[in-house]
């Protein structure tokens, strides 16, 4: 009797459980179906001897139920996920940059370069979906939240003196974007580790296991970089979460890790492979990502010299320079073959070898190398102006900010392939930003195009300033101008004063001098991306991204302005010879008072008479050893005791009050 309502009990709980397992299966086949996770690494030879890494990560997820906070996910990170959904975030980019891109030598005008070189420090922008008034404080929220999940001091960013809303550097909805940056921020592994966290695998299978700390923060530049998108759709059921995550390294090859002789052939680049840049090797795909690609890029002035070094070798007179023909590459030599060799459809473009990681099993390692054989020079290509900045003026009271743009040799060439005229224009948008201490007047805006000064009028097509406000808002200026393809170089000048800062308001390091956040320079009209004929490599969010027509883009350096600092040391100067005064009047002023003069004559007196009696029994002693009396041995009566009133009291009274009058005139 006792075994039927057990009998009934694990009937139900069967019961329950298949149907709930039934009910939640097609929600979770739903969630798989629509959750990616896909890593790439990208390796590019770079002319000035150095080796270019990206990792590209690409997590997407969909956003069905927009106010719900417990939709659970298998490969998409939750806290970014809590980000979208509370702060209502359209788009988003969070950078943490160390080192400048080198524009000069490593190119601009290529997908990287446009969208994964960024400033020094820490650069934020975020677009939200609530209403303008809403706007900061989402912004405000959004930077707490930032700051503590990657370990950084994004929270500074909620101040209004450290960021702004530009509307048409970014080209996005007007009024609620918003952009700061923070130009000192330094970059460790604390931000690296919470950036890792986010990954399905982490640090511990895939690609992401080349990640070694050592190698990658000796490096010449990094970025590690984090790209949010939420697109929502009306049916509710398209709408999706898209995160890219990017780390862009550019390492020196380690020749002695390499196996290189440096003095027999330091015209050659350096050979290099994967264990001798990161000192590892890839184990293995993640296992939950859909596709894990290796791919090696030449760009195309290198592809050029490799045609031309093909050209002038006899034995590959009579081959074709075809794509199949840089598998077996007389310039390097590859330590694994590639699976497929990708060509641009333009003349003279680049190559890219692709490497699937899945046909690798878990037991090998993959360590690709590059051997090179003969010495090769080319260049990068170049964005159609070369940006910089620099520093007018001496003194701690005012100067001038200048940034120049010059022409670069392959500018003529950018036009011609934009099918521009002869007569044409070139637009160049400028943004700059200045802290609210850095007095800028905007009426001295000067311009000289080829060191010929121009009226401004005639080459700004637009032009937005902010000027900032004290304690309240950063200066923000924002510029369209056009010159002419034909000019050489320009160069803008504007005036500024420099502004006075509470002794509240310095950082600790304030000799140092203050920072003015890089400029952004964008070229609207140019576009940089790659075109590839094989209709494969869409599947490739890297590729498929690379592909893409994006503006390009370059940052200029951040600048160092000392303003006028006070002697941090006076202060402690003036504490303690207060201190020191006030120690010596009070303490004498509490010994006179606390002074009494007739019990301190009673305890001399005393002492006297004790003294006294023992100086007339050795009196008398030494009377009897000399035979003399008792009476002519007896001392002299001590004399009669001071007065009440001492001099010594009187010049102590005195000395307090003299300096009891200073202190109170010099206080008044």
């Amino acid at each position: 009797m006792d075994l039927l309502p057990i009998s009934l009990f694990l009937l139900t709980f069967i019961i329950f459980s298949t149907t709930t397992l039934l009910l939640a299966q097609p929600q979770q086949q739903y969630q798989d179906q629509y959750e990616e996770f896909s890593e790439e690494l990208l390796l590019k030879p770079l002319p000035d001897r150095k080796l270019l890494t990206h990792f590209h990560f690409h997590n997407q997820a969909p956003l069905h139920n927009h106010h719900s906070f417990s939709t659970h996910h298998h490969l998409f990170p939750k806290p970014i996920s809590h980000l979208v959904k509370k702060f209502h975030i359209k788009e988003m980019e969070l950078s943490f940059t160390q080192g400048r891109w080198n524009y000069e030598r490593w190119g601009g005008f290529d997908p990287i370069s446009s969208s994964n070189a960024k400033p020094p420090g820490v650069e934020l922008w975020a677009i939200f979906d609530v209403p303008p008034l809403q706007v900061d404080a989402s912004w405000k929220n959004l930077t707490h939240a930032l700051s503590g999940l990657f370990c950084a001091s994004i929270n500074f960013l909620e101040s209004s003196t450290s960021y702004s809303a530009p509307k048409w550097a970014f080209q996005s909805d007007l009024g609620s974007l918003r952009y700061g940056t923070l130009p000192r921020e330094a970059v460790c592994t604390e931000n690296l580790t919470p950036w890792l966290k986010l990954l399905p695998c982490r640090d511990k299978a895939g690609i992401s296991t080349l990640m070694d700390r050592p190698s990658i923060y000796r490096s010449f530049y990094h970025s590690q970089r984090l790209h949010l998108r939420s697109s929502i759709a009306e049916d509710r059921l398209s709408s999706r979460i898209i995160l890219e995550q990017t780390l862009t390294v550019v390492l020196q090859p380690d020749i002695q890790r390499a196996g290189m002789n440096y003095i027999s052939e330091t015209s050659l680049q350096p050979s290099w492979s994967l264990s001798s840049i990161f000192g590892r090797k890839i184990n293995g795909r993640c296992v939950l990502a859909k596709s894990s690609n290796v791919y090696l890029q030449l760009e195309r002035g290198l592809v050029t010299e490799l045609e031309n070094l093909l050209k002038d070798t006899a034995i590959f007179a009579a081959n074709d320079t075809g794509s199949e023909n840089f598998r077996r590459n007389i310039g390097f030599e590859l330590s694994v073959n590639p699976s497929k060799v990708h060509k641009e459809v333009e003349k003279s473009s680049s190559i890219l070898y692709e490497y699937p990681i899945k046909e690798y099993k878990d037991s090998e390692q993959f360590d690709l190398g590059l051997t090179w054989k003969h010495p090769l020079v080319w260049s990068s290509p170049h964005a159609p102006l070369y940006a910089s900045r620099f520093l007018t003026g001496s003194g701690n009271e005012r100067g001038a900010i200048a940034i120049s743009l010059k022409s670069t040799e392959s500018t003529q060439g950018f036009v011609a392939a934009n099918n521009v005229k002869e007569r044409c224009k070139l637009q160049v948008n400028i943004l700059q930003m200045v802290p609210w201490y850095i007095k800028v007047y905007y009426h001295t805006l000067k311009l000289f195009v080829d060191e010929k000064p121009q009226a401004v009028i005639d080459f700004v097509e637009r032009m937005r300033v902010s000027p900032s406000e004290d304690k309240v808002s950063p200066g923000l200026m924002e510029l369209v101008l056009k010159f002419p393809c034909e000019a050489k170089s320009a160069v803008l000048n504007i005036d500024f004063d420099k502004g006075f800062l509470h002794i509240d308001e310095y950082p600790p390091d304030a000799n140092q001098g203050f920072d003015i956040p890089s400029a952004i320079i964008s070229f609207p009209e140019f576009h940089a991306g790659l075109q590839f004929s094989d209709n494969s490599l869409r599947k490739s969010p890297m590729l498929s991204k690379f592909q893409e027509k994006s503006r390009v883009l370059s940052y200029t350096e951040v600048l160092l302005v000392p303003l006028t600092t006070p002697d941090f040391s006076m202060p402690y100067n003036v504490i303690t010879i207060t201190c020191t005064i006030f120690a010596l009047y009070f303490g004498s002023l509490l010994n006179v008072l606390r002074r009494r003069v007739g019990e301190e004559e009673r305890l001399l007196k005393k002492k006297d008479t004790n003294k006294g009696l023992l100086l007339q029994v050795l009196a008398k002693l030494s009377a009897k050893l000399r035979g003399r009396s008792s009476e002519s041995a007896q001392p002299q009566s001590p004399p009669p005791p001071s007065s009440f009133i001492s001099p010594k009291l009187v010049l102590k009274v005195v000395l307090v009050a003299g300096v009891a009058v200073t202190w109170q005139y010099y206080s008044q």
